[in-house]
């Protein structure tokens, strides 16, 4: 893991000596937050953890939308109550650090303020209680009977899918994801008892950012003496240096414009400036008329003429229906009229400069949402990156 590109920083400053100083610093372990005890094994390495352990991090999560709801909850959900019960135990425990996302909100707009979720809140105005071992009592009779009934593996999945959408929009969310992130929020919250716990909400922002805001959390709040206390840290730019579609727009337009991209049999795909639609319903009017309408023409003609058409008619057909797929899983947050409070976020800032750290230590730890160049980021680091690591390119 050393080798991957991931390390380059840390790799030119160490050279040949990366790997004994990883060594050194870093013990993995095998283990399964979904399992109580973190799926854990070896009674005596167990023991020596719950005696050496002073601090917990939890990352752990799925992050696909619509994942498997009884895989999203066992490590969305269950998995943070596992790491909870598991930190509680450490004799040394300073703090459980848990990190989440911002959009655990659902799609309220307006100030959204870094409050805590109460146990069983719901964003739905319909139904006003979650019952969340109830929801894993449903997922387990759900897989039982689709066992059962000797439904395959495609099935299955497919059925678990299904099901996390529908209880997420019964309770008030927009996907599976954030739905059962927020249930992980609710029993941290709920079961916390005696324990400090930080929890980071970030948004569509530079990742160091999130990891320099992280570190600071925990140097600021290990001098607390309430060791039940609570803190939520939105990690983002909406109030300060907001990066708006519009924005998002030239510069991806400028970027394939320099930089063109080259599909699979090496031509290059040229850019047409995107059209911006404020709505859902102008976006549904827009490809009616735009696209399927010509298309239920084509399919017309491709009746009349013995079906010379059929192939353009499915290609054209799949092309619609992946993109109306995309637009549904992205439009809470196309459409999202929310602005998050960093009031937490401002204050550790201020009591990084009240403890008269030095400015190059400030700069190293910066997290600042104002000192984004967005135009730089997305142009030199964002897009790119996503080229290189998520298509491949």
């Amino acid at each position: 893991m050393v080798e991957k590109e991931l390390f380059r920083v840390i790799s030119d400053t160490w050279n040949d000596k990366l790997e004994s100083f990883i060594s050194e610093k870093v013990t993995a372990v095998p283990g399964d937050v979904s399992y109580e005890n973190l799926g854990i094994k070896n009674y005596n390495l167990k023991e020596e953890m719950l005696k050496a352990i002073d601090l917990v991090v939890n990352f752990a999560a799925t992050t696909a939308f619509y994942a498997r709801y009884d895989v999203a909850f066992d490590t969305n959900t269950m998995g943070i109550f596992h790491v909870l019960n598991f930190a509680k135990r450490c004799n040394k425990i300073k703090m459980l650090v848990h990190v989440s996302t911002a959009y655990v909100c659902g799609e309220r707009s307006g100030l959204i303020l870094e409050d805590l979720f109460s146990n069983g809140e719901t964003l739905s105005w319909e139904i006003c209680k979650l019952d969340i071992f109830s929801e894993n009592k449903l997922i387990k009779e759900k897989l039982n009977e689709l066992q059962a009934e000797n439904a395959s593996d495609t099935n299955i999945t497919s059925t678990m899918k299904e099901l996390g959408k529908e209880r997420a929009m019964l309770y008030g969310w927009p996907n599976t994801y954030v739905f059962t992130k927020a249930m992980g929020e609710m029993l941290l919250n709920y079961y916390k008892d005696n324990i400090s716990i930080i929890i980071i909400r970030p948004t569509m922002i530079p990742a160091d950012m999130v990891v320099n805001l992280m570190m600071m959390a925990m140097i600021a709040n290990d001098d607390d003496d309430d060791k039940s206390s609570q803190v939520i840290y939105h990690v983002c730019s909406s109030m300060r240096n907001p990066l708006r579609i519009s924005n998002l727009r030239e510069f991806m337009s400028l970027y394939f414009t320099n930089t063109p991209y080259v599909d699979k049999n090496g031509k290059e795909i040229k850019v047409s400036k995107v059209t911006l639609l404020d709505s859902s319903a102008r976006f549904d009017r827009y490809i009616a008329i735009r696209y399927q309408l010509p298309l239920k023409g084509l399919k017309l003609i491709n009746s009349i003429f013995c079906q010379c058409f059929k192939n353009v008619c499915l290609d054209l057909d799949r092309k619609i229906k992946v993109v109306m797929q995309l637009v549904e899983l992205y439009e809470p947050y196309m459409f999202f009229n929310g602005i998050f409070d960093d009031t937490n976020s401002r204050k550790l800032h201020q009591k990084m400069i009240d403890n008269e750290m030095e400015a190059n230590e400030i700069d190293a730890f910066n997290f600042d949402p104002r000192c984004i160049d967005w135009e730089d980021y997305i142009i030199n680091t964002h897009i790119p990156g996503l080229l290189r690591h998520v298509l491949k390119k």
